[in-house]
């Protein structure tokens, strides 16, 4: 190829074909179609296989980086997945959602020009390409066993990113592994907040049912501190446990008329459409009732997902995007912020909400906001936004959903003794090694963090699941 005479470091990168913006806004489908054989080889050709990769120290599960691209560059398809593999569970989900831009691309030395390899895009074509040619196979681990001669047991508590991810660690350490999910389905986050455009759900079933070929056993519809307490886990046998609940009590306004119809927190409205299969109605049972013109509070990633899935519900006319501070400060990925644009999302900016009023049936009919300006930094370095006097306004919707992120979930936690929490409500934890203030159970992800991502859950139950290992290594000594 004529820019294979181009030095390494500048080439351009290979770009990633995508559904066009009027196409997209009428299906569910995937938006980004990923490259294909091709591009994939093109693009790993441009990596410059440094001496000593940065990029795999940006990367919280330590992916061997350098080793899958050059295997891509061999056309070594197999084993570039089989490399990814051997550090996560979970690539396929990992290639389309991780913020790669924040953590191994920012940490490629290519960054200097800002051209930094498409790692997240090559991860997405190993895993897509073993989905396609490669016929899954039953794996055969020799189970470890105890001092009474019997396998010994651990129990994953929640099916999210950190769980999935310790499962299929201590599996392949030859632990007999239980994972108990309170829904009907595993996948956590991954199933009922992501949407379908931006992670399929018949690839998180891939990745479930490649750790179910390892071994993993799946129990749904069982709730860890109601179905199952702590203590009924360790009376069942199990040595010790890992709590992935996630962090899944939704945060409101707290303004007048918050409790109107017509008012969805993104947790439920995320969950109805997501997990539920609400925008397939009345195929599926679940309903989501939404009106012409909506409103998504907030300028997380979870607010660009809300909004993005309401331009694609039938009846859907306008969607705003309502935020306090600046597109500068926005802390969705770009990515996602662009493509909402593209969709012709509405971003209503330096705009706070201070009351949804409704109609004489107790229904939403507008949002009350005011108008804001940015004064000085606050404690998240963002400009902290101060009202502008004078300067309410409605805008006429009649449907809101608030997306201000996540509290932890405190079914599990709330009548366990002498388990430590944060002021927050979130287990504490250990962040090297998961280990909670009592014996044999460990903690990662959101229900330690706060809302964060799914690559960095991923960590946290990877560094559990070594930790979890040396402690039942000394426990059955």
């Amino acid at each position: 190829m004529a820019e294979n005479k181009i030095p390494k470091g500048k080439r351009p990168k290979v770009p990633v074909r995508q559904q066009l913006p009027g196409d997209r806004i009428k299906n569910f489908n995937e938006v980004p179609f990923g490259y294909n054989r091709e591009e994939a080889i093109q693009e790993a050709e441009r990596c410059l296989q440094c001496k000593n990769p940065t990029c795999i120290s940006g990367c919280p599960v330590n992916i061997n980086i350098k080793e899958f691209i050059r295997q891509i560059t061999a056309s070594d398809f197999k084993g570039s997945i089989q490399t990814i593999k051997n550090d996560s569970s979970l690539p396929a989900v990992c290639g389309r959602v991780c913020p790669q831009e924040e953590q191994c691309e920012l940490a490629c030395v290519m960054q200097k020009t800002k051209n930094p390899i498409n790692i997240g895009a090559l991860e997405r074509f190993a895993a897509d390409w073993e989905a396609e040619n490669v016929k899954p196979e039953k794996i055969q681990i020799k189970k470890k066993t105890g001092k009474d001669g019997n396998p010994i047991k651990v129990a994953i508590a929640g099916a999210g990113p950190a769980g999935l991810t310790i499962a299929g660690d201590l599996v392949k350490m030859g632990y007999e592994t239980v994972v108990f999910e309170a829904m009907h389905i595993a996948g956590g986050v991954l199933i009922y907040g992501i949407p379908e455009f931006r992670l399929p759900k018949k690839i998180v079933q891939r990745e479930v049912d490649y750790l179910k070929l390892l071994g993993v056993e799946m129990q749904l519809n069982v709730v860890v501190g109601k179905s199952y307490t702590l203590d009924d886990l360790k009376t069942m046998g199990f040595k010790a446990v890992f709590i992935g609940v996630g962090a899944g009590t939704p945060m409101f306004l707290g303004i007048p008329g918050e409790n109107l119809k017509g008012v969805y927190s993104a947790n439920e409205y995320l969950t109805r459409i997501n997990a539920m299969k609400g925008y397939l109605f009345p195929e599926y049972d679940t309903p989501v009732k939404i009106g012409k013109k909506v409103a998504v509070v907030g300028a997380g990633n979870v607010a660009m997902d809300s909004a993005r899935w309401s331009k694609r519900l039938p009846g859907v006319e306008e969607v705003h995007v309502v935020y306090r501070r600046s597109e500068a400060e926005m802390p969705a990925r770009k990515e996602e912020i662009d493509r909402a644009h593209e969709e012709g999302i509405i971003f209503d900016l330096l705009t706070n909400p201070v009351e949804v009023i409704g109609d004489e049936n107790g229904w939403v009919k507008a949002i009350k906001c005011i108008k804001m300006e940015l004064g000085e930094p606050d404690a998240s370095g963002r400009r902290k936004p101060v009202p502008v006097p004078n300067s309410e306004f409605e805008i006429e919707v009649d449907t809101v959903i608030p997306a201000l992120g996540t509290k932890a979930n405190r079914l599990l936690t709330a009548d366990v003794q002498g388990l430590k929490l944060t002021k927050w409500g979130n287990i504490e934890a250990d962040p090297e090694t998961g280990a909670t203030s009592l014996a044999g159970i460990y903690a990662g992800g959101d229900i330690t963090t706060g809302s964060s991502t799914v690559i960095a859950a991923m960590g946290a139950g990877r560094k559990a699941a070594k930790a979890m290992d040396e402690y039942l290594k000394k426990l059955e000594e």
